[in-house]
């Protein structure tokens, strides 16, 4: 007797439906490819055919954008392109470790919180409370402050700030998954805390700190920028854009492309971020499939 055949249709694979998703999104595309761009500057910068970013030329300081120095040069004479090449490198390593740095603490406290709850939540969440009572970026400059001004500290400043956004997004998102059927039925089988958190707690409350993430790079590229034309951060003559911009301050008159380059390219990245972010908001969103 021959079984038979059913003509069910092969359904897409979650991770092509989130593909599909986000490729609909253009805005979210855009703000991919600036991303993109920026990290290859960033990566591409030893080998690219730019001067040294320190180096300077006292015949041609503050001179305007031309086929020699395509944005120009500074106040003693140090090629902008360049310097805004390199000082790439400094706000995306920023952005990126503070926030790895707030996920490696806030994740795992956030997952303790909202899975045991008792005194232990009650004390995660009455810390996590404390610290966001302080505004983000003055919290992180009295860091950065009492760590020391360097781009090191300015980062560790910047994630610690940063951590108790992703406690408490971490803690709600715990909640509400472990009371799903799913979770009952590993507990009743008598599958360890551990093995439980790892392969069904945690799997679960990813896609929404990635998403939280990718936005919060945005703002700790702000905050590094930020810190940095407060002498906080990078410190001259390494190249960054908030240090660039500090300086430029003082010559928006005599020459306003010091200013320009630095002050565009923030902003272009930040909002590559944030598009990046939403996109990745509405093509994770299961409601949404």
């Amino acid at each position: 007797m021959v079984a038979a055949e059913t003509n069910a249709p092969d359904l897409p694979k979650p991770e092509n439906r989130v593909w599909k998703k986000f490729r609909s999104h253009k805005s979210a595309m855009l703000g991919g490819a600036l991303v993109v761009f920026f990290v290859a500057i960033a990566l591409l910068a030893p080998i690219l055919p730019i001067p040294d970013p320190a180096a300077t030329d006292w015949a041609a300081v503050r001179k305007a954008p031309s086929a020699a120095h395509w944005m120009g040069t500074d106040e003693i004479g140090r090629d902008v392109l360049s310097r805004m090449v390199w000082g790439a490198q400094a706000s995306l390593l920023a952005g990126v470790i503070s926030v790895a740095i707030a996920v490696a603490i806030g994740v795992p406290l956030g997952i303790v919180a909202g899975y045991f709850g008792g005194w232990t939540d009650a004390i995660i969440s009455r810390c996590t409370e404390a610290l966001l009572a302080a505004p983000f970026l003055i919290l992180a400059i009295a860091l950065a402050a009492f760590l020391g001004p360097s781009l090191t500290n300015a980062m560790i400043a910047i994630g610690i700030s940063a951590t108790p956004i992703f406690i408490r997004l971490t803690r709600g998102q715990v909640i509400n998954v472990k009371v799903e059927d799913y979770v009952d039925s590993a507990r009743a089988i008598g599958l360890p805390t551990r093995l439980i958190l790892s392969r069904y707690i945690l799997p679960n409350v990813l896609p929404p700190i990635l998403v939280q993430a990718t936005l919060t790079i945005a703002t700790a590229i702000i905050a590094e920028a930020s810190l940095s034309f407060l002498g906080l951060g990078q410190q001259p003559p390494a190249p960054s854009w908030g240090s660039m911009l500090n300086t430029a301050k003082n010559f928006l008159n005599q020459a306003p492309w010091m200013a320009m380059w630095p002050g565009l390219s923030i902003f272009l990245v930040v909002l590559g971020f944030n598009l990046l972010g939403d996109g990745l908001r509405d093509a994770l969103d299961p409601r949404e499939h």
